[in-house]
């Protein structure tokens, strides 16, 4: 069974969706999250779901404990669901094709450093929009660049505000990604 690690930075409720996704499925394995900040939820939702984690600073995860960490636990596939630091180069070249994230909005625009949250959000509004959504792409070494992988969307309605159509784009994430990172660890067509 393939082992999946986990990477995020805030709550994680993405990252307990995909968890419970596959402890009921048993087509992979959730081995691993891994985190930049002490505080987060994921912590949290991680321990609640017997899932080992780890607290790696962003010196840490860039000075190489982080792939030392993917090794130990033989991680096959990592997923980013709301992971803010720049995966490093031995990592992206330890794993290629392997990594995916998720991103709140339509790539390939809204994307890029700093686009992340509610950020994406006011910018689609600002922008007049007419919907959004999510991109769930493999990354390479530029933010937000990698090749898709699947896009659902939604409407962006006239009175919307980055909270009421965040609320939106997480029903996407909720039902889409952990579907998809399925297909893709088993060689898929990411099509559901």
């Amino acid at each position: 069974m393939k082992k999946i690690a986990i990477l995020a930075s805030g709550e994680g409720t993405n990252a307990e969706r995909i968890i419970r996704y596959f402890l009921e499925k048993r087509t992979a394995e959730v081995a691993l999250v891994i985190t930049n900040k002490a505080q987060a939820g994921v912590l949290k939702r991680a321990e609640r779901l017997s899932v080992p984690s780890l607290i790696l600073t962003a010196q840490e995860f860039a000075g190489g404990k982080a792939l030392e960490a993917l090794h130990l636990y033989n991680i096959d596939f990592i997923v980013l669901a709301g992971f803010l630091l720049k995966v490093p180069d031995t990592i992206l070249h330890d794993y290629p094709n392997k990594i995916v994230n998720i991103h709140p909005a339509l790539l390939p625009k809204f994307g890029g450093k700093g686009m992340y949250g509610s950020h994406v959000h006011q910018a689609v509004i600002a922008s007049n929009e007419k919907e959004s959504g999510i991109t769930i792409h493999y990354i390479n070494e530029h933010y937000d660049e990698g090749n898709t992988i699947f896009q659902a969307t939604c409407p962006v309605l006239p009175d919307d505000t980055p909270d009421t159509l965040a609320a939106r784009v997480h029903q996407l994430e909720y039902e889409h990604f952990p579907r998809v990172i399925e297909r893709a660890i088993l060689g898929k067509s990411p099509s559901i």
